[in-house]
């Protein structure tokens, strides 16, 4: 069975807008190494829209990028990409695929089919999955920034507090600091 690896930029008051984070080649450049580590993405139907408005062009060469952006283009372009939604049901992005039925129930297939693991890249989907005790790891790249607004993480909240090991801590040139957890399991 695969780790479900919940990984996102974070400022240092929480916020998990992706116009708050340094989108530079470093960051691409750590974000591009997890896509290579992982077997699969995970992502709600507002974060896969984001994505596929923008990354596919990328990838396609549509859009001017720097070498390091565009290696994460392209690396997305062939991941497997799963989407929980049930307002959408269509998602024709290259290797796409809907998650259907009990969430619960349907994530623990694909870390089962996924031996090298689902990274989960969507902030109200991760509250959600943690509530349902799923993920197993958590890689955040904290930015040295202060939003002041959201959204945030876990902004509607959880059931109780998660106690997590550290497993890493690495500083990047640009200020940012690669975090890796372990959830502690009881």
């Amino acid at each position: 069975m695969g780790l479900l690896t919940f990984s996102i930029n974070v400022t240092l008051d929480g916020c998990v807008d992706h116009r708050e984070g340094i989108a530079d080649e470093e960051t691409h450049a750590f974000f591009t190494r997890l896509i290579d580590e992982g077997g699969a993405m995970l992502w709600g139907r507002v974060t896969y829209e984001m994505m596929e408005s923008y990354w596919p062009a990328v990838a396609r060469g549509d859009e001017d990028a720097p070498p390091a952006i565009r290696e994460w283009a392209i690396k997305l372009e062939a991941k497997p990409k799963y989407v929980v939604s049930s307002t959408r049901r269509d998602f024709p992005w290259t290797n796409s695929h809907h998650i259907e039925g009990d969430l619960s129930t349907a994530v623990k297939k694909l870390k089962d089919e996924t031996p090298a693991g689902v990274l989960l890249g969507s902030g109200k989907l991760a509250t959600e999955l943690d509530r349902l005790e799923l993920i197993d790891e958590y890689k955040f790249l904290v930015h040295p920034r202060i939003a002041g607004h959201g959204p945030t993480l876990y902004q509607s909240g959880l059931p109780g507090t998660r106690r997590l090991e550290l497993i890493s801590a690495r500083p990047l040139r640009n200020g940012a600091v690669a975090m890796h957890f372990r959830r502690e399991r009881d």
